[in-house]
């Protein structure tokens, strides 16, 4: 249902005093400075949800899967159907069952290391493994951990280590390509210059074997690293047709939705959205920092699908080919708080993931859910 009204006002109220605050750049979606007014679509107010475009898409919540999640992050789907999602700050792996939402606590991941915008974070399963995205006491790495059903997971092995870490800025996301290969999301943790240097981790996104080694095809001889130019990335998912999409925090100005090609500079810390500028990469859709702070995204009937933690609200872009169809349309706009992680399951269905418990929300009875939707 929806959260009640006068939450809402009281809990904006709020963030406008600590936005005023603070100093620009320094969290993961509350920029310090006041965003423009535009987006990039249809013309509308601040904070409103854009008219229809020509797309059409529709969202139906179909109900709760299950509630009473603390700091949700990652989520990824079992063969078979049921989800494991992470919590951040609780260092714990949770399996859900896809049909009933009953819960079993598969055990704490050791070795993690909670704080600011690092712990527990983006999850993916593959061939028995168990892959987890996590903040270590000197480092962002990926680990992985036998699972073969039951309640525990097992003891974690490093894939790759050395991923700068911060307060801030710490990316996140994991996700297997239709090419087997791992990729990750990371971000360049507050040192703007990581992100434009190929030789760190940093500000990237990365394509890596299965056991951590450069993938095959790299751009770049004996790297891990695909892209850069990254400020934050928490959101990689691919299309039909294979193609790589990635949601990133902009800082003060623009949040994007960037097209990712090997070996392709997009940008940050020069250029924030678009800016036609040779050399960097112009996203393909971006959005004021108070209608979107991109985190998980999902593909499915035809466009991409992005969860907006500052801004609250699912956004749906449809595509053609590699470019837009239509404009970005805005769904459940403060019906839910903020919104975490989407997944795609399959026949128009998306798993959302909310984040109201993560330190930055207003925590109501029975956050934090994941909800079931049906989309067209």
């Amino acid at each position: 249902m929806s959260r009640p009204a006068v939450v809402k006002a009281l809990w904006g109220a709020a963030v406008l005093v600590l936005v005023a605050g603070c100093s620009s750049g320094g969290t993961e979606d509350r920029p310090g400075t006041a965003p423009p007014t535009s987006v990039s679509g249809p013309a509308s107010p601040s904070g409103s949800s854009p008219p229809p475009s020509s797309a059409g898409g529709r969202v139906a919540v179909a109900g709760t899967l299950t509630e009473g999640l603390k700091s949700p992050w990652g989520l990824t789907e079992l063969p078979g159907g049921d989800l494991l999602v992470s919590s951040r700050d609780e260092r714990t792996v949770t399996r859900v069952d896809g049909r009933t939402g009953a819960k079993t606590s598969l055990g704490e991941v050791p070795g993690v290391v909670p704080g600011g915008e690092g712990g527990l974070m983006g999850l993916a399963v593959r061939d028995g493994w168990v892959y987890a995205y996590l903040t270590a006491e000197s480092d962002n790495r990926i680990v992985r951990m036998r699972y073969g059903g039951g309640d525990r997971i097992g003891a974690p092995e490093p894939v790759l280590t050395g991923i700068p870490k911060g307060v801030v800025h710490n990316g996140g996301r994991i996700a297997f390509g239709p090419d087997g290969m791992l990729y990750a999301g990371t971000g360049e943790t507050g040192r703007t210059g990581l992100a434009q240097d190929r030789e760190s981790l940093g500000g990237k996104i990365l394509r890596m074997t299965p056991e951590g080694r450069p993938a095959p095809g790299n751009p770049f001889a004996g790297s891990v690293v695909y892209s850069y130019g990254h400020r934050n990335v928490q959101g990689i998912a691919w299309d039909t047709a294979g193609r790589l999409w990635a949601a990133e925090f902009g800082q003060n100005t623009w949040d994007e939705l960037n097209l990712v090609e090997a070996g392709k500079n997009y940008g940050w810390p020069e250029a924030e959205g678009r800016t036609g500028r040779t050399g960097f990469v112009d996203p393909v859709a971006q959005w004021p920092t108070s209608e979107a702070s991109p985190s998980g995204i999902a593909y499915a009937r035809g466009a991409i699908w992005m969860a907006g933690l500052r801004g609250e609200r699912l956004w749906r872009v449809p595509l053609s080919g590699a470019e837009r169809s239509g404009d970005p349309e805005a769904f459940l706009t403060e019906e839910y708080g903020r919104l975490r992680t989407v997944l795609a399951g399959g026949g128009g269905r998306l798993w959302l993931v909310t984040s109201e418990t993560d330190t930055r929300g207003t925590p109501g009875p029975g956050d934090d859910r994941i909800l079931r939707l049906e989309v067209s």
